[in-house]
C-alpha cells in the first residue's frame, strides 16, 4: 500500500496514490481501483442497463458493490415498481451479498452504518451526495450511472486527481446553532462554483467537537459547491462508530502531511455564528435567519441524507415535546436503525403527538418522489441538501435550514429563529 509519497501530500493524493497503485499528485489522471461501488433504485436501473448493453455477465466483485432501494421506497407508481423488480432479480442473479430492499433507508446512511465507507479507502456512487461518506476519511464521489457499469465490470474509473482546499472552523458552536449551519455559511462563502473539482479537507476544532452524524451532514453539502468530495480526517470518534457497527479495524487511515499544497484555505470562526438559510432557487443564496424571519410557511420537512439522523430527530423532539405544530411536517428516518431508535426512546412518540407525519425510512419528499409533494404557491422549510425551483414539485419554494430551525419553525407555522426558544 503506497502511503508514503516522495512530495508532501493531501488525502486524496495519497489515497489515489494507494488506488492507482503509484505516486500521484493533484491534476494527474489515474486509472484507479475502487473498494467499495453503490447504486439506488434510481441510477441503478440506469447502471444495469448500461451492463447489459456492455454484454457482460458477471460483475467484478459481488461483496463490492451495494444495491439500496431509497429514492421512491415503497414504490409510489407501477413504473417505479416494475423498474425496481428489474434491479431486485438483477441484483439476486448476480448474488450481490450488499442489495439492501425497500426501508431499509437512505443509501449514504445504509453505506456509513454499514461499514462501507472506511478510512483511506476510495468509494464511488451513483449518487451526487456519495460524498457524504468522507466523513470517515474515505474519498467518496459521486460519478455517472454509465461510470458506475463501468465498475461494476472492472472495478476500476478514470480519475483526474483533484487538488485541496484546506476549511479551518475553530470555535465553538453557539445554543442551537448547528453543523449544517456551518455548512451553509461555507456554500454562501463559496458559491455553488467555488469549489468545482477540489476536494474540500476540514479540520479545526470545531470539526473535531462535532459528532459523526453532524461531520456527514458537513461533508454530504460538499457536491452543493462543486466538490469532487468532503474530507474529515478519521479520529477515535470515527473508530468508535465502525466499532460500534461491527467494523473489524482491516483499514488504514490517511492524514494529510503537515506541509502538503492547498490550492486555497478558509478560516471559519464559530463563535458568533446564527442560524443560516438558504433561500429559492439556489444553495447558496445563503442568508442570516433574521433576514427571513416571519416568512410564512406551509410545510416542514425533516429528513434526507443531510438531516435525518437521531440527533436531528431527538432536538426535534424536545422541541416540540408537549406542543402542537402549526404548519404540517413530514419526519423521515435516514434508516430502519435509526427508526428504531427513535421508536424506542420515546422519540417518534413525541414528534407525531405534537402533529407531525411519520413515513418509513428514504429520499421521498427530498426529490418531489412522493410524501410531501408541495401544492401551487407553497412554501417548505426542508432540512434537505437542495432548494432548486421544482425539487419538491413544480410549483413550490423551498428554504433550507437546520433541523433545530425547522422544528420550532413548524410550531409557528413561520421561518423562526431557534435562538428564540
Amino acid at each position: 500500500m503506497v502511503l508514503f509519497l516522495r512530495t508532501p501530500a493531501t488525502i486524496s493524493e495519497k489515497i489515489f496514490s494507494r488506488a492507482s497503485n503509484g505516486d500521484v499528485t493533484a491534476n494527474e489522471f489515474v486509472l484507479a481501483n475502487i473498494d467499495m461501488a453503490m447504486a439506488h433504485d434510481g441510477t441503478g436501473v440506469l447502471a444495469v442497463g448500461a451492463f447489459e448493453q456492455m454484454g457482460l455477465k458477471r460483475v467484478w466483485d459481488c461483496n463490492k458493490i451495494a444495491i439500496i432501494f431509497d429514492h421512491i421506497t415503497p414504490a409510489s407508481t407501477e413504473i417505479a415498481a416494475t423498474l425496481q423488480a428489474k434491479i431486485r432479480t438483477w441484483s439476486h442473479k448476480q448474488g450481490l451479498e450488499n442489495f439492501f430492499d425497500i426501508g431499509e433507508g437512505i443509501c449514504h446512511q445504509v453505506m456509513a452504518e454499514m461499514g462501507f465507507a472506511l478510512p483511506g479507502t476510495l468509494v464511488i456512487g451513483a449518487d451526487s451526495h456519495s460524498c457524504t461518506y468522507g466523513a470517515f476519511g474515505a474519498f467518496a464521489t459521486g460519478v455517472g450511472a454509465t461510470d458506475v457499469a463501468e465498475v461494476f465490470a472492472t472495478g476500476r474509473l478514470w480519475f483526474k486527481v483533484p487538488e485541496t482546499i484546506k476549511v479551518t472552523v475553530s470555535g465553538e458552536l453557539p445554543y442551537m446553532v448547528t453543523s449544517k449551519d456551518v455548512i451553509l455559511a461555507l456554500v454562501g462563502m463559496l458559491g455553488a462554483d467555488g469549489a468545482t473539482y477540489k476536494a474540500l479537507e476540514f479540520y479545526g476544532n470545531a470539526i473535531s467537537d462535532m459528532s459523526i452524524a453532524s461531520r456527514m451532514t458537513v461533508c454530504n453539502m460538499a457536491i452543493e459547491m462543486g466538490a469532487k468530495t468532503g474530507i474529515i480526517p478519521p479520529d477515535k470518534k470515527t473508530f468508535d462508530f465502525l466499532k460500534e457497527n461491527g467494523v473489524t479495524p482491516n483499514y488504514e487511515p490517511v492524514f494529510a502531511d503537515d506541509d502538503a499544497t492547498y490550492v486555497d484555505k478558509f478560516d471559519i470562526y464559530v463563535d458568533d455564528f446564527s442560524p443560516q438559510i438558504a433561500c429559492p432557487h439556489d444553495v447558496d443564496n445563503v442568508v442570516d435567519i433574521k433576514r427571513v424571519e416571519g416568512t410564512e410557511i406551509n410545510q416542514v420537512f425533516l429528513g434526507s441524507c443531510t438531516n435525518g439522523r437521531y440527533e436531528d430527530l431527538s432536538v426535534a423532539a424536545d422541541i416540540l415535546d408537549g406542543k402542537k405544530i402549526s404548519a404540517r411536517m413530514i419526519v423521515v428516518p435516514a434508516s430502519r436503525s435509526i427508526l428504531l431508535k427513535a421508536i424506542d426512546t420515546g422519540v417518534i412518540s413525541k414528534l407525531i403527538k405534537a402533529g407531525a407525519t411519520v413515513c418509513s425510512p428514504g429520499c421521498g419528499p427530498c426529490l418531489g418522489a412522493h410524501n410531501g409533494v408541495l401544492g401551487e404557491g407553497e412554501t417548505c422549510l426542508s432540512t434537505a441538501n437542495r432548494n432548486f425551483r421544482g425539487r419538491m414539485g413544480s410549483a413550490g419554494t423551498i428554504y433550507l435550514g437546520s433541523s433545530t430551525t425547522a422544528a420550532v419553525s413548524a410550531l409557528y407555522g413561520e421561518i423562526v429563529d431557534p435562538r428564540s426558544i
